[in-house]
This record gives C-alpha cells, structure tokens and sequence, in this order.
C-alpha cells in the first residue's frame, strides 16, 4: 500500500468514525430527562411491576407514560 493510499484509507476512517459520532449525539439529545418525585408507595409499586416486566423502574415509567398516550391518542 502507497503511503498516498494509507492517507486516504485513513482519511475515509476517520470520517466513518466523525459520522458514528454524530449519529450518537442525535440519539442522545433524542431522550429527554426529566426530573420526577413520586410517593415512596407509588415508586414501589413500580418497581414491583418493573421487576414482574423485567424492566427497570426507568423503563417501566416511559413504558406507562406511552402507554397512556397512546390510549389517549385512540391506539390503545
């Protein structure tokens, strides 16, 4: 391999990896957090059923929180 075809081999490697890296940032800014107090009965509550759901209490809040908007939208 010429060093001209290393160069470029290499250019077209680091413009794969700055294009991962851009699909990254837009996943991430995707997600939104918000902070969220609940009761302590009501948190266990969801932990009780995140764990029947194999879900973390995280995920089992959004799975809810797309449930009812789907039921209000008519989907569900």
């Amino acid at each position: 391999m010429t060093p001209e075809q290393r160069e470029q081999a290499l250019r077209e490697r680091i413009e794969r990896i700055e294009a991962l890296e851009r699909e990254l940032k837009a996943k991430e800014s995707a997600k939104k957090q918000v902070p969220l107090r609940l009761s302590g009965t009501l948190w266990n509550e969801i932990a009780a059923w995140a764990e029947e759901d194999f879900r973390s209490v995280n995920g089992q809040i959004e799975y809810i929180l797309t449930e009812a908007v789907k039921k209000r939208k008519g989907r569900g």
